[in-house]
């Protein structure tokens, strides 16, 4: 479990199984991105880490985190980010990854819903100060962002992820419901508005109570 103290705990595990001793590990989240598949050997652990999580019971969560200089070409880079993207039992995209991926510059149902599969509980498409937009097999909608004064926008996609994910860590019925689901999106936006007002990725990371008081003074 990631820890940031006197911050959000973020409910985050590496899942993985105990080869020592065979017992499994109480991973309930194992989370990833797409840097890792970009060379070897990490391409390949990376891939086993996958397997291993999900055979073990976690909830695989997916951000592509896209940084296309780290790339060969843009074209291996949708290339080998796609292989991967019926694995996931979660993905969260930017607007900009949205475009990349789907080659559409319009950000509407149709063009989010090119990226669903039926593996999928959940996909999420960020907006910056737009918001969010999330996606189920059951239903789907967009909720507000909150404004504030943006000093740097690093670590805000992670705070929001990391915020989602605690909450289905404690909660994991939010995913089949609308209202519980929206309203964790609604402190997850929070989250990710209030870590752009800090410089830096770690130390912008709000408290609870930071999030809680932008919430009801909105």
């Amino acid at each position: 479990m990631l820890v940031y103290p006197q911050r959000l705990h973020l409910d985050l595990f590496d899942a993985s199984v105990d080869m020592v001793d065979g017992r499994e590990s109480e991973a309930k989240v194992f989370h990833y991105g797409s840097i890792s598949l970009i060379v070897e050997p990490c391409r390949s652990a990376h891939l086993k880490a996958m397997e291993v999580a999900k055979e073990s019971g976690a909830l695989l969560s997916y951000d592509p985190n896209l940084r296309l200089p780290l790339w060969p070409s843009a074209d291996e880079a949708r290339k080998q980010i796609l292989s991967i993207w019926d694995k996931a039992d979660i993905i969260k995209v930017s607007d900009v990854e949205l475009e990349f991926l789907t080659g559409s510059n319009k950000i509407d149902d149709e063009t989010a819903m090119k990226l669903w599969r039926p593996n999928l509980t959940l996909l999420l498409i960020t907006l910056g100060e737009k918001g969010s937009m999330y996606y189920t097999k059951y239903f789907h909608g967009s909720v507000d962002a909150f404004h504030v004064n943006t000093v740097d926008t690093t670590g805000a996609g992670d705070s929001f992820v990391g915020a989602l994910l605690c909450k289905i860590v404690e909660d994991p019925t939010i995913l089949e419901n609308e209202s519980k689901l929206r309203e964790v999106l609604k402190f997850a936006n929070a989250c990710g508005a209030i870590t752009t007002t800090k410089k830096g990725a770690i130390p912008a990371l709000p408290t609870e109570a930071e999030v809680l008081a932008l919430i009801n003074g909105a």
